[in-house]
């Protein structure tokens, strides 16, 4: 077995998901990191909590008139991150999702914390030199440093940014920031603060048929919607506009996909998990 399969675990599995690897163009992957967690720790146990509350919606989409039942997709499990050490966890991320990569799969990840979209992304703007990323988020997430810090949850797209250039970055929903930030996203990103589906249409035409890696954290939703997250920024969207907004995406060429920042420790009665499931399933569906 390649050691790269070494690091991955299976603790749960995702509903409908098939145990063969070699059948199934897409893969889910838990990342269960949340090292650089600022205010509430706890998004490490998401990919565990969200594998199983999947069983509680049904494998048809209304949305997309499509079922999991009859997509051939692999629940990969969880990499096995060590505590403490961010650098080590961050490579081992990179190199099983290279290993995916390698073997012509596309990559679906369950954070974690936001950081986890750093080594992805990396991964993948390996595969994707013309790469664009797409990011779902109430933070901007662009400091430079955070608490001496630079890789962060909250200098997450800061090194995004450095990676693919200036204003391949494209950023909705966005409602917190510094100023600091914000002076640097003017420069540097497609930054499009507090809208979602009233720029879809022109963020397509920016985009166009570039490959896109589309990052969700679950804090752009109001966490009257979900509660369960370790940094909630009142003002947020409803639930149904997300799941809105990603139908419209599907046009796109996404080839890769990430949700973080859900954190069960703070759910109410597995809300935010449930939706987690469902941001899943709709995502393996369309892209």
């Amino acid at each position: 077995m390649d050691k790269e399969m070494n690091l991955i675990e299976q603790k749960a599995v995702f509903m409908a998901a098939s145990n063969k690897l070699e059948l199934c163009e897409k893969v889910l992957l838990g990342i269960p990191f949340d090292a650089t967690t600022s205010f509430r720790p706890g998004t490490r146990l998401a990919p565990y909590r969200i594998r199983e509350v999947s069983e509680g919606i049904e494998e048809y989409s209304l949305y997309q008139d499509k079922s999991l039942e009859t997509l051939d997709f692999y629940d990969a499990g969880d990499i096995v991150l060590p505590f403490g050490n961010v650098n080590e966890c961050l490579r081992r991320i990179e190199d099983v999702c290279k290993w995916f990569l390698n073997r012509g799969k596309k990559v679906f990840s369950i954070g974690g914390e936001h950081l986890v979209s750093w080594p992805l992304i990396k991964s993948y703007h390996e595969y994707y030199p013309d790469l664009v990323v797409v990011q779902l988020d109430a933070h901007a997430d662009l400091r430079e440093e955070y608490l001496g810090e630079t890789l962060s949850h909250a200098a997450v797209m800061r090194r995004v940014v450095e990676l693919l250039g200036e204003n391949r970055l494209f950023q909705l929903g966005i409602r917190s920031c510094t100023r600091d930030e914000l002076s640097y996203a003017e420069k540097n990103t497609q930054l499009y603060v507090d809208v979602l589906m009233n720029v879809i249409d022109e963020v397509k035409k920016k985009i166009q048929t570039r490959p896109v890696y589309f990052t969700l954290d679950v804090d752009v939703i109001d966490p009257a919607y979900a509660p369960g997250t370790g940094t909630p920024e009142a003002g947020g969207f409803s639930s149904r506009e997300v799941l809105k907004l990603m139908q419209e995406m599907k046009s796109l060429n996404v080839v890769g996909f990430d949700v973080v920042e859900i954190s069960p420790p703070y759910d109410t009665a597995d809300i935010t998990a449930i939706l987690g499931a469902k941001i899943i399933r709709e995502a393996l569906l369309a892209y």
